[in-house]
């Protein structure tokens, strides 16, 4: 079982930035993929941006250029770096987890943008 616990969303105005923080409860290196997802009400969840433990990247065409997903493998932690954020930005991110055939997810956490 791995545990994902977010931090780092709150609010902010357009064109600010935040940094979104993702630890789990077990060595990084043993993750294959981490990444990030956001979920609107009534939408399905999406995928925002995905690293893989070879440090190779993967980013929604809405958000690249704007924010960058890294890792810190000492600190077992992924980190969603959002900047010139948008109020469409606005939505709850979720971090996920890949090990072999499972998926964990985090609790998740609110960004909200104001125009």
């Amino acid at each position: 079982q791995v545990q994902l616990v977010e931090s780092g969303g709150g609010l902010v105005q357009a064109g600010g930035s935040l940094r979104l923080s993702c630890t789990t409860s077990t060595d990084i290196l043993r993750l294959n993929t981490m990444g990030w997802y956001r979920q609107g009400p009534g939408k399905q969840r999406q995928l925002v941006a995905t690293i893989t433990s070879g440090g190779n990247t993967k980013y929604a065409y809405s958000v690249e250029g704007r924010f960058t997903i890294s890792r810190d493998n000492a600190k077992n932690t992924v980190f969603l770096q959002m900047n010139n954020l948008k109020p469409e930005d606005t939505v709850v991110y979720y971090c996920r987890a890949d090990v072999g055939l499972d998926t964990y997810w985090g609790q998740g956490t609110q960004v909200t943008v104001s125009s």
